[in-house]
């Protein structure tokens, strides 16, 4: 069993986005948007 000194793997959470961004379509790199040195944010507008 993994404890709290399991440092995890660093590119889990850049796979499940990558993933989270090919089921949203044409779309999904502008509704998950990078933001460099902080992480990701859900950006859509609502006029869509």
């Amino acid at each position: 069993m993994r404890g709290y000194e399991f440092p995890g793997y660093e590119r889990t959470i850049d796979s499940h986005v990558k993933n989270l961004r090919r089921k949203l379509g044409p779309d999904g790199a502008r509704i998950v948007e990078t933001v460099l040195g902080v992480g990701y944010r859900l950006g859509w507008s609502r006029d869509r």
